[in-house]
């Protein structure tokens, strides 16, 4: 399968994964730990990062909470 070109967190990124969940695999992220992500400005629920198709042009934001005060 040919890479595809989409946007990690304004970031242009070239990928052979075809699923968020497999895409964040790639990225290193440990699917236990705390963060949210949404793509083309859609929040996408954790229970459909599986299943949830990637396509080229896509803009993907991670975002991880701040703790602090």
């Amino acid at each position: 399968m040919n890479p595809i070109e989409i946007h990690i967190n304004g970031k242009q990124y070239q990928t052979s994964a075809t699923h968020l969940q497999e895409l964040l695999l790639e990225r290193g992220l440990s699917l236990s730990s705390a963060f949210a992500c949404a793509i083309n400005n859609t929040f996408v629920p954790r229970p459909e990062w599986p299943q949830r198709a990637l396509s080229t042009g896509d803009r993907v934001d991670v975002i991880a909470p701040i703790t602090g005060g």
